[in-house]
């Protein structure tokens, strides 16, 4: 196992996240490349997240088909999925509740 000093945050990760990762990287030991690259994919879901969001505060939850009945719209979805993921990464660094043997 490889221990190294991080060298900051990805480039493509939201402001909001970019924080994040300087933070919990402080706060935790999270110096391996294991540890980094999980700390990465779920703040990339964060982002992700927060897109979706964003889509669904704009469109609403339900959108129609082409045949105009309703539909729940996609975004609900990749909102969904990525809150999983996130939270996934998180509970394998043990930062999320439920991570405790």
């Amino acid at each position: 196992m490889t221990t190294r000093k991080p060298d900051g945050p990805p480039a493509h990760l939201s402001d909001e996240s970019k924080r994040l990762y300087k933070r919990l990287v402080l706060e935790f030991v999270l110096d391996d490349s294991a540890a980094l690259m999980l700390l990465q994919a779920a703040l990339e879901a964060r982002d992700r997240l927060q897109e979706a969001r964003e889509i669904l505060s704009r469109d609403g939850c339900m959108t129609t088909d082409r045949w105009g009945k309703p539909r729940p719209h996609p975004a609900l979805t990749m909102e969904r999925d990525a809150r999983a993921g996130m939270l996934n990464a998180l509970r394998l660094l043990r930062l999320a509740p439920g991570s405790v043997d």
